[in-house]
């Protein structure tokens, strides 16, 4: 597992690629790859391509990570607006060496060599973009830019203290209620007054989106959107089919699980803010300081695996941990890769809570797939698909379990509330999706509309969310989406996390039967990457897709009981 000296994230070289020069070499590449003499000719320019295209995204994901953690600094914004206008650019360049790929007549030995995926993914891409839709996708880069600023850049007075979105978490979950009700108000009594140019910015996004389909001659955005995001072997009947399944299953889970915690919370007309709370003596908050739990996770790496210990402790001493919120960071957390550097990077906002925990597990268990599969010679199989990719980052989540007493006084406090929030996710990422394919399907809808279209599936998916949100107009009012940033960035990337924590929720309990199968199969699966659909990729694991009959119930219904085995006293 040596790896080369890549030295500190933070010396890393600062270039932003120039558009001609990039351009040429690929148009060189291209002409090489069509006058290529034999197979072997043909497949040095396919070489010279992946390293080609491995530099730039080392380049550009440098710059990327650089303006997310901080969106202030006016020489990484340039740099991020020039990748926003270069990158679409680029991209028509290296379609035209896909096309060259698939009409080449070495293609039955370049497909033998590097796998028939590879080509089903090129011919993906070209259903995707082309030089039509330039000018949309520039936009389409702006704008989303300019919403993760807005997001990044709201400040929230609270106490005599000046706070970002991240930062109030911890006070939206605090044991007392009255603190949790002011922070309550100040956070969405802040966002009602962004509400208007937040809604703006999505307008113009599912607007520009939709013209952008239509110039490729797509009905609506929804049909782009599936083609975007590599859905190669399932289609939106079959994921409306697995949102309604949820509606049926989870849901009715998932109310009986909040009446039984407001039951326990002992309180007296609860609003939503109330369920932030999972314990009347509050909820389980990890020990120490953001060094503490980054020494606490080493030693659970340690214990977990020789792999999971090298790698951890390979990103901590490269400074490729970057996880406390700051004033001016983008909001969320993510994970990123280097495939020069052969390294990822773990981006994240702590605010104290058990989510700073969860950030260590899942986008770690981001990291530990891309490490596993970090080699593969093929770039495009490196990494999974999104839904694929989130099964690596969900499942790590439930490995960690056992190690939780290094984290947390009541270890058994945060399993039970983890478990819980993972199953109530469901019915939650089930509206997301079936509200974005509401909208592109409506892409005339007004921001009203829209609202009101939020509101009705949450009636049908997370009733309890509207009964209990009544006296919180920002919510009620259906406006809870607006810094779900998904919906803005990436849209249709969502109902991939309930499919991958329906898989996560496989390994849990196979792991509690038998831990080493399922560690087994965990790693397996990591060092497969990408090279397979995600149907077909779950199947080889030997693990059952979420699409198919029974699999919701037969995974779901069982952790009620460990959830009873967690907190008795509850049921």
């Amino acid at each position: 597992m040596k790896e080369k000296d890549i030295g500190l994230f933070e010396e890393w070289p600062f270039r932003v690629p120039g558009l001609e020069s990039t351009k040429k070499k690929i148009q060189m590449i291209t002409e090489e790859f069509k006058n290529a003499s034999s197979e072997q000719k043909a497949y040095q320019a396919y070489r010279k391509s992946v390293r080609l295209m491995d530099k730039l995204q080392d380049q550009c994901t440098y710059i990327q990570v650089l303006y997310s953690l901080d969106t202030t600094n006016k020489k990484y914004e340039k740099a991020q607006n020039k990748l926003n206008q270069i990158l679409p650019l680029i991209e028509v360049e290296q379609l035209e060496f896909m096309k060259a790929m698939l009409s080449s007549p070495y293609r039955p030995y370049l497909e033998k060599k590097l796998g028939t995926f590879l080509f089903t993914m090129y011919e993906y891409s070209l259903k995707a973009f082309d030089e039509r839709v330039v000018e949309e996708a520039q936009k389409e880069a702006e704008l989303t830019m300019k919403y993760g600023a807005a997001i990044a850049s709201c400040q929230i007075e609270f106490r005599g203290q000046t706070y970002n979105l991240p930062q109030m978490g911890k006070f939206l979950s605090d044991v007392d209620r009255e603190t949790r009700l002011e922070a309550a108000k100040a956070y969405y009594g802040y966002l009602e007054t962004r509400k208007d140019e937040l809604e703006g910015y999505y307008d113009e996004l599912v607007k520009i989106r939709t013209q952008m389909a239509r110039k490729l001659g797509y009905k609506s955005y929804t049909e782009l959107g599936y083609i975007r995001m590599f859905r190669y072997d399932y289609d939106q009947k079959m994921v409306a089919s697995y949102r309604e399944e949820i509606r049926d299953v989870v849901t009715p889970i998932c109310q009986k699980l909040i009446k039984e915690q407001i039951k326990l919370l002992g309180i007296k007309n609860p609003t939503l803010v109330d369920l932030n709370l999972h314990f009347k003596n509050g909820n389980p908050i990890p020990k120490g300081s953001t060094e503490d739990k980054v020494k606490s996770a080493q030693i659970m790496y340690e214990k977990m695996s020789p792999e999971t210990s090298y790698y951890f402790n390979y990103m901590v001493e490269h400074h490729l941990l970057f996880l406390d919120a700051k004033p001016g960071k983008q909001s969320g957390g993510y994970m990123t890769e280097f495939p020069l550097h052969k390294c990822p990077i773990i981006f994240s906002n702590f605010n104290g809570t058990s989510g700073d925990v969860d950030v260590l597990t899942h986008e770690f268990g981001h990291s530990f797939q891309y490490f596993n599969s970090r080699n593969i010679k093929v770039p495009e199989y490196r990494m999974p698909t999104a839904e694929s990719c989130e099964i690596d980052s969900m499942s790590m989540e439930f490995f960690a379990h056992p190690y939780m007493d290094l984290f947390f006084d009541n270890p058994d406090q945060y399993r039970y509330a983890h478990l819980a929030d993972s199953i109530e996710f469901l019915p939650y990422g089930a509206t997301v999706d079936e509200f974005q394919h509401w909208v592109y399907d409506h892409p005339e809808a007004t921001p009203a509309e829209r609202d009101a279209k939020w509101h009705e599936l949450e009636v049908k998916y997370t009733p309890w969310k509207v009964e209990l949100s009544q006296e919180i107009p920002y919510l009620y009012s259906g406006h809870r989406w607006l810094t779900q940033g998904h919906i803005f960035e990436n849209p249709f990337y969502y109902i991939d996390y309930t499919l991958a924590q329906v898989l996560a929720f496989e390994f849990f309990n196979l792991d509690r039967k038998n831990h080493q199968k399922a560690w087994k199969k965990y790693m397996k699966l990591c060092k497969m990457g990408g090279k397979y659909p995600f149907c077909e990729l779950v199947r080889r694991d030997g693990m059952k897709v979420p699409f198919d009959a029974g699999v919701l119930t037969k995974t779901v219904k069982p952790l009620v009981k460990v959830l009873r085995n967690y907190h008795p006293e509850r049921f």
